[in-house]
């Protein structure tokens, strides 16, 4: 802002513990052209810009001096601005500009200018930058998008090309210089409270039926008194109308996942109302697994709705999943007992579904497997991590895998599945292994005799590709 307004290039300087000033900031301005196509933050004061910086410093007032920029055959100058904080100077801000001749500025670059010097006064008294919270200032209007400078009874004394085209788009067609923004039906509450307040205030508005404004008023204070304000506008109308459909859109993808999670509920109601009516055991059994693998896609479904945006925690999908194999698949002669570790972060909606059913899959075959009928039953210890790939590990103190197994060549149709799952539309990896002592104390088991466990490794891309 502040740089937008002198049309120059600031730099701020610090002194350094028994050394050099150093660059710790540069702003080029949008409202004109820069003379520095290098980037100096980093690097020390010369000589000459030194003995200015101590100058200002030690007198505290601002010091206007000339100075020469490698490159440039046009004369330059530097006006050093000393930032004062409880009563103490701490740094040194320079506005740098070349020297014109034969050119008369217009209003608004003798408007702006003014403006600038209000600031140079309450940076050097140490009122400015204010020490309350004003909002997010990368989210407040900038000088580009409109400016009105307010005397200290809060009249209007300019308006720029791009603020009077705002007032025009909500109405006010009187010239507003001279008065006040109530009297022109502005609305005024940024500036009333800046000027009670004598601290900055950023407020958005819907001035009339179709518009909506962002405002961020400035005072001016000199010794505690507000002098005058100066008051940023940017019409947010259309950028807000996005954020209202974006809202729109997300609340309906979440209403139709909540539909087709019901639907699936549906579905699965039906197909155990069919399971009743059946006598053959595998046609019982065949039925069961497909009702358990709707339940869990209609899980993805319910998390997907309860959370905006186009990733869900996944998390809040695997601890449902638990639950479900905990209800489904054990039974009082074979207690198994589940573990979730770890966090899963964030994963992209469009992964949830098949990394569920996987995860599915693999719990079912530890309890069947790892734990047939007639044992005793054990631990299975589901662990997450993440950071550019969604690793899972699925860890069982059962029987273990038999010798040779190769997942390849598995015929069963839930390692079929995860098989073509994580390879295909997962893009992952997976390997089925003894589990070693190590792996099973790394999450808190041992081997129950000859009992060695088996683990599931799984790593999945979690960011996409640009």
């Amino acid at each position: 802002m502040l740089a937008d307004f002198c049309f120059s290039d600031l730099l701020l300087y610090v002194k350094t513990t028994g050394g050099p000033w150093l660059t710790i900031g540069q702003v080029r301005p949008a409202t004109g052209q820069t003379i520095f196509t290098t980037d100096f933050v980093g690097t020390n004061a010369n000589d000459a810009e030194t003995a200015v910086f101590d100058r200002c410093a030690r007198d505290g007032s601002p010091v206007e001096s000339d100075m020469h920029v490698e490159g440039l055959v046009d004369a330059t100058r530097m006006l050093a601005i000393p930032v004062r904080w409880e009563g103490e100077v701490i740094a040194v801000l320079t506005k740098e500009w070349i020297e014109q001749s034969g050119r008369r500025p217009g209003e608004l670059e003798r408007v702006y200018t003014t403006i600038f010097d209000h600031f140079v006064a309450m940076i050097a008294a140490g009122e400015f930058p204010s020490a309350s919270r004003v909002g997010d200032s990368s989210s407040a209007p900038r000088v580009g998008d409109g400016v009105m400078y307010l005397d200290g009874d809060a009249c209007v004394q300019y308006v720029s090309p791009n603020a009077n085209s705002a007032l025009h788009r909500v109405g006010i067609q009187t010239g507003p210089v001279g008065m006040r923004l109530a009297e022109l039906g502005f609305h005024d509450g940024p500036v009333r409270q800046a000027f009670e307040r004598a601290v900055p205030v950023i407020e958005e508005f819907e001035q009339g039926a179709e518009t909506t404004l962002l405002c961020r008023c400035v005072p001016f204070v000199d010794d505690g008194a507000v002098t005058g304000a100066v008051l940023l506008v940017r019409d947010v109308t259309e950028l807000r109308r996005r954020d209202r459909l974006l809202l729109s859109k997300d609340a309906t993808i979440r209403e139709i996942h909540h539909r087709v999670k019901n639907n699936l509920q549906t579905i699965s109601s039906l197909l155990r109302l069919q399971a009743r009516r059946l006598t053959h055991p595998e046609a019982v059994a065949a039925v069961g697994e497909s009702v358990r693998r709707i339940r869990t896609i209609a899980l993805v479904h319910e998390a997907l709705s309860r959370e905006p945006g186009d990733d869900v925690t996944f998390l809040e999908i695997v601890r449902p999943l638990v639950r479900l194999a905990e209800e489904g698949l054990q039974s009082p002669d074979r207690p198994v007992r589940f573990t979730v570790t770890g966090d899963g972060g964030r994963i992209p909606a469009r992964i949830a579904t098949p990394l569920s059913v996987v995860l599915t899959e693999l719990l079912q075959n530890a309890v069947e497997h790892a734990f047939g009928d007639g044992g005793a039953g054990g631990d299975v210890v589901v662990e997450l991590g993440h950071d550019d790939q969604l690793s899972i590990r699925v860890i069982d103190n059962g029987r273990g895998v038999a010798s040779g197994f190769d997942l390849e060549k598995a015929t069963g149709l839930g390692l079929s599945i995860v098989r073509t799952l994580v390879t295909t539309e997962l893009a992952g990896t997976i390997s089925i292994e003894p589990a070693s002592t190590d792996d099973l104390a790394s999450v808190g088991l041992a081997a129950d005799g000859p009992q060695r466990g088996t683990v599931v490794s799984l790593s999945v891309p979690i960011v996409d590709e640009d």
